[in-house]
């Protein structure tokens, strides 16, 4: 059976739960553009904890991607499982 696509519902949460760690290099910035397009300018990129290989690598394609103002970690109940991200609103 082939791989199906997922789909995400654009709504400022991503949760990478579903996703393989080589798919990020595409989805995160897919994502970002697709959040500016509905007016989504604060999102959340849920990682989990684990070892923080993840986070590290959702925070170094934050980092490159020019549509992000500022990150960190989330201040709530999750901590640094997830990391959220303000867009800039050009």
């Amino acid at each position: 059976m082939p791989n199906e696509p997922n789909h995400i519902p654009i709504n400022g949460v991503l949760d990478l739960h579903k996703f393989r760690p080589d798919e990020l290099g595409s989805l995160i910035p897919t994502y970002i553009d697709e959040c500016l397009k509905e007016n989504i300018y604060k999102i959340r990129i849920i990682h989990g904890k684990g070892t923080g290989n993840l986070r590290r690598s959702v925070h170094a394609l934050l980092d490159r991607n020019s549509h992000v103002q500022s990150y960190s970690l989330a201040s709530d109940r999750s901590g640094w499982g997830a990391t959220v991200a303000t867009l800039k609103n050009d």
